[in-house]
């Protein structure tokens, strides 16, 4: 089956996902969950010849973390089904119920986007979170992971495909693509796609919402900041920091660039710096960080930099509001933090900081779907659009409105004979 009937099918199945009553998904889930556990032992098989492979071609060691499969990622993703099991039915629940006239009755309702395009790194356990999202919100998938996890996507794939459709799941609901002709091809799908959602570089997320007439929802960039105010705990802050930056540092919620207010710096970065250095992490300073801590010199492209390593840019700053002003610079409006104890101070910084994900006084590694309580994510959104931040079950739903009356006809409305009453039900 080529990819333009791939789509197709994905397009009817996403019919009749619709349809699907809730029990139904919930069985299928269990059923992923089930052969997930029974088939672990291949998958990790499976994941060592994808390591073994990138090894050999000198790949990054952050994405060889990402690309690792074992027990904990795999516990991550069931719990995370698990935890979609447990979530009331997203689709069908009414947000909107007025009654525009007697017996005229308008009413807005959940329901799935369609077909979901996502193109993805290579962390084989985003296959499991977005296929599960999907299944749950009643979307169909096609899916595209990188070439370094091929193994591991194409048998997590399998066992996802296999197991929903045994539990009564459409076929077709999920595709997996394996070459990159194909991410060309699914660009020009917009008679079968409904919603492209790309995680990679800032050049391919670029690339793609250059070259698809497809709605595309994601992120480029994770530079995340965190700003130690100059009422800051001091203690709390080398806490907070340290865990930002060095819990896991591959990932688009870790942090990349501290800023300090000047009037605290000289008591915080020794203590941050020793921190920092036990983790292994090395720090980038600005002129300022650079005169009260041993550090490499920080330049203008360090502001802008997405790491994914243990590396720290830090600059001193004068004020809160130079600190906003960095943020919304050279941030890219994923993750940013305040570490304060003055209300004012954080009620400011949360209110004029735009970005998806505003925190006060706690890591940046807490901007995540499962975290939030959203099952999984599919995806971060840094865009104004319907979906933003991570993106769980809501992100993948849009709204229809119904509208049942008898007999009831415009005419009688433009010609002063009947009135609207627009009577809030819902």
């Amino acid at each position: 089956m080529n990819i333009y009937e791939s789509a197709s099918k994905a397009r009817e199945a996403s019919i009749l996902l619709q349809a699907t009553e809730g029990d139904a998904k919930r069985k299928a889930l269990v059923a992923i969950c089930e052969a997930l556990k029974v088939n672990k032992e291949a998958i990790f098989a499976a994941n060592q010849k994808d390591l073994e492979v990138s090894e050999a071609q000198n790949v990054a060691m952050p994405v060889l973390k990402r690309l690792r499969f074992d027990e904990s990622k795999l516990q991550d993703v069931l719990d995370g089904i698990e935890s979609l099991v447990q979530m009331e039915e997203p689709v069908g629940k009414v947000q909107m119920q007025t009654e525009l006239d007697e017996g005229l009755i308008l009413t807005r309702i959940s329901c799935p986007i369609g077909v979901i395009g996502v193109i993805f790194e290579s962390r084989p356990d985003a296959l499991v979170q977005i296929s599960s999202l999907c299944l749950k919100s009643g979307n169909s998938v096609l899916l595209k992971g990188g070439s370094e996890a091929k193994e591991t996507n194409k048998i997590l794939f399998e066992i996802i495909k296999e197991a929903s459709q045994a539990a009564g799941m459409p076929q077709g609901w999920i595709t997996l693509m394996e070459t990159r002709e194909e991410v060309s091809e699914i660009l020009k799908m917009n008679q079968y796609i409904d919603l492209l959602i790309p995680r990679g570089s800032n050049e391919f997320v670029q690339y793609i919402m250059k070259n698809s007439d497809i709605p595309v929802m994601g992120h480029a960039d994770g530079i995340c900041h965190t700003y130690v105010d100059v009422a800051a705990d001091l203690d709390l802050a080398v806490k907070v920091v340290t865990d930002s930056k060095t819990q896991y540092v591959s990932v688009c919620n870790a942090l990349e660039t501290l800023l300090v207010h000047e009037a605290v710096a000289r008591d915080f970065l020794p203590s941050l710096k020793a921190s920092l250095e036990a983790r292994g992490a090395t720090i980038k300073g600005c002129e300022k960080t650079r005169a009260i801590i041993e550090c490499v010199e920080a330049t203008d492209e360090d502001w802008q930099t997405e790491y994914l390593d243990y590396i720290l840019s830090i600059k001193v700053v004068s004020s809160l509001e130079e600190a906003i002003t960095h943020i919304n610079t050279f941030g890219s409006g994923h993750t940013d933090c305040i570490v304060s104890t003055d209300e004012s101070a954080v009620q400011k910084f949360m209110m004029l900081v735009d970005s998806g994900n505003v925190f006060c006084n706690v890591s940046t590694r807490f901007s995540d779907g499962f975290r939030y309580g959203f099952g999984a994510e599919v995806g971060v959104s840094t865009s104004k659009i319907h979906a933003r931040g991570p993106v769980g079950i809501e992100g993948l739903l849009i709204y229809k409105y119904k509208l049942t009356g008898h007999g009831h006809i415009v005419g009688d409305y433009a010609s002063g004979m009947k009135k609207f009453t627009h009577k809030k039900l819902v």
